[in-house]
């Protein structure tokens, strides 16, 4: 096959791929009448979309990772230690005498905190050219230790009448609409972000680096600061994640999102992004996490069991490399 018309079925592949994969999961748990009526309606549809946001709003920063050639494996923990540092700081509201701090101002301090820990990464990354592999599977084991430290081992509670809970509220509940708060702020964000990615400085230098650094660097790049600032963005997404699951459970729970770095891995390279660096789009991610969502729920759906659930979901992980493989076979 010639080498153009290759390229070509890759990009197709790449294009069309997750709305079909969307497709076909969606297909699949219609096929029985007696589940399709319960998974189709706008009800559930709107449960699907509050359960993607945490995994989309986490894949939006590892799309960039991915793309630039890295991996990050520690945004389940940081999701964690941001859900238990904005419960603690909403906590100091009940204590005498009182701690006055506004919702807003918690809300940033979470993002903060996850920024702060993307910044480390980065530096750690960029600065001493150590592996993202080994560097966010160290800041996995810190952030959940962390996490634990602070919330003494327990869920923490706080003032369930904050505004920040309203994020995640589920108002009229077998309608589709209004959806919460938090799903129109990762659709913003992935907005923002495709435009990034496809239209800015930034994001062609986040390519350039994922499809070859040497050549980057030579072309001018500045690959160190570029590492950093992907990191940093990407944690200030992992802590928004941390702000939506706060306000879904309406506790700090320090061994929340065990393993959602695997869901956001795969929902990215699900949604087209290469594992070697170089490929991925921001529509995919977010598709790619739709579908992630869609095989939970569907499997709830279905009555089948937690653990058949995680096999599934090992599956499509293990499913979503292979897919990456035969695109860059294609490609080439």
């Amino acid at each position: 096959m010639p080498s153009t018309t290759r390229a070509r079925l890759g990009y197709f592949l790449n294009l069309v791929g997750p709305f079909l994969g969307l497709l076909f999961v969606i297909a699949l748990f219609s096929i029985k009448p007696e589940v399709r009526t319960g998974f189709l309606t706008g009800g559930n549809l709107k449960i699907i979309f509050t359960q993607t946001v945490i995994v989309a709003s986490c894949a939006l920063g590892m799309t960039m990772i991915i793309v630039s050639g890295g991996i990050d494996l520690s945004v389940g923990s940081v999701v964690a230690l941001t859900s238990v540092v904005g419960a603690r700081l909403l906590e100091l509201q009940s204590r005498t005498p009182p701690v006055a701090l506004s919702p807003a101002l918690v809300a940033l301090l979470m993002i903060g905190v996850g920024a702060l820990i993307g910044l480390l990464n980065g530096a750690l990354i960029a600065g001493f050219r150590l592996l993202p592999f080994i560097v966010t599977l160290g800041m996995m084991g810190i952030a959940r230790g962390t996490a634990k430290w602070l919330a003494d081992n327990q869920a923490v509670n706080y003032d369930e009448k904050s505004s920040l809970n309203n994020l995640m509220a589920l108002e009229e509940p077998y309608s589709f609409f209004p959806l919460p708060p938090g799903v129109w702020i990762v659709i913003g964000m992935a907005i923002i972000m495709a435009l990034v990615m496809r239209h800015t400085v930034f994001g062609r230098h986040v390519f350039a680096i994922g499809s070859n650094e040497a050549t980057a660097r030579l072309c001018g790049i500045r690959v160190p600061l570029t590492k950093v600032l992907i990191y940093t963005i990407s944690g200030v997404f992992v802590g928004v994640a941390g702000l939506l699951q706060m306000s879904r459970l309406a506790v700090g729970d320090p061994t929340v999102a065990v393993g959602l770095e695997l869901d956001v891995i795969a929902a990215v390279v699900i949604g087209g992004a290469s594992l070697n660096g170089g490929a991925g789009t921001i529509v995919g991610s977010m598709i790619g996490a739709l579908i992630m969502a869609v095989l939970r729920n569907g499997s709830n759906q279905m009555g089948w069991s937690t653990s058949a659930q995680e096999i599934i979901i090992g599956v499509v992980i293990v499913l979503a490399v292979g897919i990456d493989r035969l695109r860059q076979r294609k490609s080439t």
